[in-house]
């Protein structure tokens, strides 16, 4: 019986999709920009006849709808361009391309890419589109504009400190965040030591970030995704642009190949800090200075298949004399085939490289030292995206990743390591489905497995209570230990009204590879290591409960957004644990577990000549380790109990726009000693509880003002004018104890900061 109703419940399945497919039709298209020929993503997609029927271009700029036979109106809108009406006769399978022209200036310092109830609508929480034009308007260190600074500025992601571009969201550690560039994983992002990031503005298109709730497709980072997406390249003309400042300058070219088939784009930035440096005798050999460098290019095959290649290479070096020298750098590389199978089905197939490494060189008369580490990833990836029907959209994939982990190892006159690199297997399949369940409930729900195996070719400790008890010798061409996990998502979105909704997800993340460091700001001598018989993947589950409100004609948005994240196999080095000389670094790690919740508000108005948004969020963050403070919660590095941002953009003229941002946070939580004894002649301190004092609170002013200059022909221009830290705040970077000279009974805290009063003057071009 159970066999017979299994079988009548397939055909009548089979059936109904079958008289789906013969009584409905599908237009599809790609939206690009007119004067560019770039992709355009998130453009809306409505029927005018049906305004409840939609959808929105992917990441690609790819959409599809199917409808009944007859007449229809496509409006394809998209914010800071000119609204368009396409009429369409639909009794066959129809493919409608559209080119989108951009529309007043005004517009142009909208926030995000996406419609004026987007929030009310979409499912998905804790997410935030950049578009890249605001982060010119945004006032950051020494004039550079910088993206992730400005997604800095959003509540929920807490910057690592004063000049630092690392940054944790909902209580997680910076390596918790996935950073995507054209797919391929970045390991560090950050330019001299976090003063700048690793994305040059130019060269990029858009950025996603999303806290926790990610997507089935996205894994292996407990805390957010940056997903941050290269330019095409114009296909029509083509264009110069760059920019000259104090410390950077940046030049990017960009064309057609075959005009409006296949176009490139290749950018550049480099600073010139060690060029002012020579300048001083006492600097004049000494080496300061980064570059990066991008490129891309996309061909256009035919009207279903069009490729794409892009790569990045980006350079830091630091170096006095012959006596010390530094360098690290990413280098990253995507090969992305799209191919529109059907009009419903997307297919995406990409093969990405990533490399970070980094170079710690000492040397003196009698002896030579160098310090090196490395992590390199091949992976094979594909996506699909099937168009069910307009309240349907079902995404499948997986994603084959190989890991190359080369440990720090020291080599030098008296030091031959014999560290070897590990290597590792990551898997993941998925599938989801954005459902439009009514005109009032949306859901996003999907499963992610995912897998990781210890590759052979090394050795393999095994502790207890940090004792060596057994060692594994792993061949080349065996597996070790295994890990399975399961990740369920979903994500719900209810109406309430035309202007307000109620939102709550759930998300479970695994995490594989882990940054084993010992600073709340990060270094480029981290080391990333993966998982082994000791060291189990991290594990994120998330709930979250938001409100979402709209006034004035969606002039002003309000959200807010509550969440609770536990975590488990969380790691931290055991007390007075040695972390430069030990053989294995496995053997001073504890592991435990963590907890986060907290509160994100946001206030935004989106139009008119004044724009911004006030941002706040109310946290904690803790973690729980045997071994560690009692085996007591303590609080976390990056645990902050405030932060609160402020932005300004007032276009006060149509060539002059001023913009204003201030920030305040709570101090991070630090371990300051609390008391010394003298041994040999040696002052030693001594420490109580983990994380239990706050470094002092940071806050700062900081003001820009841009000034478009008039067009010459086709040559534009502009300059930008900047002041970081408008009073002068001495924020803190660090605290050191030193015996006061005066009386050695008594300790002096001291405390370093960074940047006072920093101007800033940029010139901009475009032709």
């Amino acid at each position: 019986m159970l066999k017979k109703i299994a079988v009548n419940l397939i055909l009548i399945f089979s059936t109904t999709l079958f008289v789906q497919a013969q009584s409905k039709f599908t237009v599809s298209g790609t939206v690009k920009e007119k004067s560019s020929g770039e992709t355009l993503i998130g453009v809306n997609v409505v029927v005018a006849e049906k305004p409840n029927v939609g959808v929105t271009t992917n990441e690609y700029g790819f959409y599809s709808i199917s409808l009944p036979q007859g007449n229809y109106t496509l409006r394809f809108s998209y914010i800071g361009y000119e609204q368009e009406l396409v009429p369409v006769k639909l009794n066959s399978n129809i493919k409608v391309n559209m080119n989108l022209s951009e529309g007043i200036s005004l517009q142009e310092v909208v926030v995000s890419a996406k419609k004026a109830d987007d929030n009310l609508t979409n499912a998905a929480m804790g997410t935030e589109v950049l578009n890249m034009k605001i982060a010119t308007k945004v006032p950051v260190l020494f004039g550079e504009k910088d993206l992730v600074k400005t997604i800095q500025l959003m509540p929920g992601l807490k910057s690592n400190g004063e000049g630092s571009n690392g940054f944790s969201v909902r209580g997680g550690a910076s390596d918790q965040n996935l950073i995507l560039l054209d797919e391929a994983p970045v390991y560090n992002a950050s330019h001299l030591l976090g003063i700048f990031s690793t994305f040059n503005s130019d060269a990029i298109k858009d950025a996603t970030i999303i806290k926790g709730n990610s997507p089935a497709q996205y894994g292996g980072r407990l805390s957010s995704v940056l997903d941050v997406k290269m330019k095409e390249g114009n296909n029509r003309n083509y264009q110069m642009n760059g920019g000259i400042g104090l410390l950077t300058s940046r030049l990017t070219l960009e064309g057609p190949i075959q005009k409006e088939k296949s176009s490139f784009i290749i950018s550049g930035r480099r600073t010139y800090a060690d060029l002012f440096a020579r300048l001083s005798s006492d600097f004049k050999d000494v080496k300061l200075y980064f570059y990066d460098l991008n490129a891309k290019a996309n061909f256009a095959i035919n009207d279903k298949n069009k490729l794409y290649v892009s790569g990045y290479l980006g350079k830091d070096v630091l170096a006095a004399s012959n006596l010390f020298g530094s360098n690290w750098g990413n280098a990253t590389g995507t090969l992305r085939w799209n191919s529109l199978l059907s009009s419903k089905l997307f297919s995406n197939t990409s093969f990405i490289y990533s490399n970070y490494d980094f170079n710690v060189g000492f040397k003196s008369d009698v002896s030579e030292i160098n310090f090196n580490s490395n992590i390199k990833d091949i992976n094979l990836k594909q996506d699909f995206s099937f168009y069910l029907n307009s309240k349907n959209t079902i995404r499948f994939g997986f994603n084959l990743v190989h890991h190359t982990i080369t440990p720090t190892k020291a080599e030098g006159t008296d030091i031959v390591s014999n560290k070897k690199s590990r290597k590792g297997l990551e898997n993941s399949m998925y599938v989801s489905n954005s459902f439009e369940v009514s005109e009032k409930i949306n859901i996003d729900y999907g499963f992610r497995f995912s897998s990781y195996s210890i590759l052979g070719g090394d050795t393999y400790n095994i502790y207890k209570d940090n004792e060596l008890v057994e060692s594994i010798e792993l061949a080349k061409g065996k597996t070790g230990k295994s890990y399975y996990n399961l990740e369920p998502r979903a994500s719900l979105n209810y109406r309430l009204s035309q202007t307000a909704s109620l939102k709550m997800g759930y998300a479970r993340n695994t995490q594989n590879l882990h940054l084993m460091s010992n600073s709340t700001g990060g270094s480029p001598t981290d080391q990333w290591i993966g998982n082994s018989y000791n060291i189990k993947p991290e594990i994120a589950e998330q709930v979250s409960f938001g409100f979402s409100k709209n006034f004035n004609n969606n002039k002003f948005e309000f959200n807010a957004e509550t969440y609770y994240k536990t975590m488990q196999h969380q790691i931290d080095y055991r007390d007075g644990a040695d972390i430069n000389t030990v053989p294995d670094i496995e053997s001073e790690l504890l592991f435990g577990k963590g907890r986060a919740y907290g509160l994100e508000v946001l206030f935004r108005k989106n139009t008119g000549r004044f724009t911004g948004w006030v941002g706040y969020t109310l946290s904690k963050t803790e973690r729980k380790i045997n071994g560690i403070n009692s085996n007591n919660w303590y609080d976390a590095k990056n645990d902050r109990t405030h932060d609160l941002t402020m932005v300004g953009i007032y276009n006060l003229t149509p060539r002059w726009t001023l913009s204003g941002t201030f920030l305040y946070t709570t101090g991070n939580a630090v371990t300051f000693p609390t008391g010394k004894y003298v041994l040999n002649d040696m002052v030693i301190y001594q420490y109580d509880r983990r994380n239990a004092d706050r470094m002092p609170a940071t806050h700062r002013l900081d003001i820009s003002a841009t000034y478009e200059r008039p067009s010459k022909g086709k040559y534009q221009s502009s300059w930008s004018f900047g002041l970081y830290n408008v009073y002068g705040r001495k924020n803190p970077y660090s605290i050191d104890f030193k015996e006061n000279k005066n009386n050695p009974q008594k300790i002096d805290a001291v405390q370093t900061s960074l940047f006072q009063w920093i101007p800033s003057v940029t010139y901009n071009f475009k032709f």
